[in-house]
């Protein structure tokens, strides 16, 4: 049991360094090329995302909203 405890306490030690030694590295890492590429993509995604509502306010608005009314004012009024 004493074996079992010592080997699963040096696997966890070994896997910690292993962590700082990557945290290390990264936060030593001073590049910083991933902020433009990051900021380029948020800005392409609010864009593209602004172009498809407008394009949707401007569908619903001219085309399925004038059609919607005058297809539930027929149902209603169906006579026969």
């Amino acid at each position: 049991m004493k074996n079992f405890i010592e080997t699963k306490m040096m696997k966890a030690k070994m896997a910690m360094t292993g962590m700082k030694d990557k945290a290390l590295a990264v936060l030593a890492d001073c590049k910083g090329e991933n902020y433009v590429d990051t900021a380029v993509k948020i800005l392409i995604a609010v864009v593209l995302g602004a172009l498809l509502l407008a394009g949707l306010y401007a569908l619903f608005g001219d085309v399925v909203m004038p059609t919607l009314t005058q297809r539930v004012t027929e149902m209603f009024d169906y006579a026969g």
